[in-house]
């Protein structure tokens, strides 16, 4: 079986690069609901659905363990996925998220005051808000919508992302860390360190693939069903050339093909 990555788009090729790069034995499928990008504008009630939608698919491609690299999906459908659906549908599927692995991340080297920047649905949600105070209750956190950038990375319009960036960044001046709380924001990291010299910018590419591989380690009764051939499909939900640019900028060899 596999393991699996799910997005909104292609961002989430990012985090799968760096499984890869740490993990190459494994197989991977990873799906992307190109279709339907971006989520960060949808309501709650499209990203479930949408979210529920593409694990039938991924566990019907023979996912194990699946990944929702998607910030806004995982804080809108993920405690639902885990408690409602994947008990009664597929209970022996694991389905895992970006959030808590990055705020664990983010509560190091005793941060006093810790930025999100994110999708304006992942913000409404004050998912980060949420799980930091859990941690560190006296935590400022400064949380900012950003829903220009998901549209200007996939368009591969990076000069106006760069411009977005340098508004934003404004707002967090102050702050010790800066969580990039979108799967896409990795293809931006250089761009927020420049702008904010002084500011740990947390970005998920750099820390889920050691995240997930201490998962692996702890759970061999997931890990044993893992297919180790090296195999990977890269599947979206609608597909154009702009697309495959974007993903053989990361993967060369590996076609992205529509689902």
């Amino acid at each position: 079986m596999k393991i699996g990555v799910f997005d909104s788009g292609l961002g989430g090729l990012v985090i799968t690069k760096s499984f890869i790069n740490a993990m190459p034995e494994y197989d991977y499928f990873y799906y992307g609901d190109s279709a339907h990008l971006p989520y960060g504008d949808k309501t709650s009630g499209h990203i479930l659905n949408y979210t529920l939608n593409a694990m039938r698919y991924m566990i019907a491609n023979d996912c194990k363990i699946i990944i929702i690299a998607c910030n806004t999906a995982t804080s809108i459908a993920l405690r639902y996925i885990q408690q409602r659906f994947i008990p009664s549908y597929a209970p022996d599927i694991k389905v895992l998220g970006v959030v808590i692995p990055t705020v664990e991340v983010a509560i190091e080297n005793n941060s006093q005051r810790v930025g999100v920047i994110a999708t304006s649905a992942t913000i409404r949600s004050h998912i980060y808000r949420t799980e930091l105070h859990k941690i560190v209750s006296t935590l400022n956190v400064e949380e900012i919508a950003a829903p220009e950038l998901v549209p200007a990375i996939e368009n591969n319009n990076f000069v106006i992302a760069q411009e977005f960036v340098q508004e934003y960044a404004r707002s967090f001046t102050t702050c010790d860390s800066l969580i990039l709380g979108c799967t896409h924001y990795p293809l931006l990291k250089k761009m927020f360190c420049d702008a904010l010299p002084q500011v740990r910018v947390i970005s998920q590419d750099e820390l889920m693939s050691s995240k997930l591989k201490d998962y692996l380690l702890r759970h061999p009764e997931i890990e044993n069903k893992l297919g180790k051939q090296g195999l990977r499909s890269f599947q979206v939900s609608s597909l154009n050339t702009h697309s495959q640019k974007v993903a053989a900028n990361l993967f060369s060899d590996i076609p992205l093909v529509k689902a």
